[in-house]
């Protein structure tokens, strides 16, 4: 095991270090000035069944933090394993829709389909958080489906393997 202090010198380590922990992968997307927008995210937590609240961090660095940090609504999607070109797609470009089957709610949001589960969310709080935003959200709707979720593990994209 290798010892250090988190700063500016270690901050791949650092990243390494968090890439041991696996995820889930979501895609956010949500309803933008000039249309539909996404951004591939493993930063996804419950926090509360009552309320029912969750919460993601979009990175103050990416060009599309603004617009979905402003949004009053985001639908945050659990992709599947068969969705892996999605979540390349959407950590790369904003419009990555072309990939993916999706339709415009009620409210003008974005949802994709296909995935093993999908939550339409209501911006509750936004806090600042290093280079980061946490947007905490409370849950309106929820989908599921019936395929086997995505996950990222150091750095690389792969399946859940029951033991």
């Amino acid at each position: 095991m290798k010892n250090f202090t988190p700063g500016p010198d270690t901050s791949l380590a650092l990243r390494r270090a968090l890439g041991q922990f696996a995820t889930g992968v979501t895609v956010v997307t949500v309803k933008g000035e000039r249309g539909p927008l996404g951004m591939t995210a493993n930063s996804f937590a419950s926090v509360s069944l009552d309320p029912p609240l969750v919460l993601w961090c979009p990175a103050k660095s990416s060009a599309r933090h603004d617009t979905l940090v402003l949004a009053e609504e985001f639908a945050l999607h659990v992709l599947g394993q068969h969705q892996h070109d999605l979540a390349k797609g959407f950590a790369h470009h904003a419009d990555a829709f072309e990939l993916c089957e999706w339709e415009m709610n009620g409210e003008g949001l974005p949802l994709i389909a296909g995935c093993a589960a999908r939550f339409e969310c209501r911006t509750e709080q936004r806090i600042d958080a290093g280079d980061h935003t946490i947007l905490l959200g409370r849950v309106e709707r929820v989908t599921t489906g019936e395929v086997e979720p995505l996950v990222f593990h150091k750095g690389k994209y792969g399946g859940f393997a029951a033991g």
